[in-house]
């Protein structure tokens, strides 16, 4: 399921010029915080439509987990 950026709130949506990408995480803490977004994008709350698509940002950007 692919999540336009209409749908979530302006607050939530990085803007595409918000600046150069930051290597921040090892792969095995991007693995881990993809599961966790996962998460919570189950749960049904508030924060589940923001949580799912963070991440599919993040999954379109991940190497496949060995």
């Amino acid at each position: 399921m692919t999540i336009s950026h209409a749908a979530l709130p302006a607050h939530s949506i990085p803007s595409q010029d918000a600046g150069p990408r930051l290597d921040l995480l090892t792969l095995a803490e991007g693995h881990d915080l993809l599961r966790l977004l996962q998460l919570v994008a189950g749960e049904g709350d508030e924060l589940a439509e923001e949580a799912r698509w963070f991440a599919q940002q993040l999954s379109e950007r991940l190497p496949a987990e060995d």
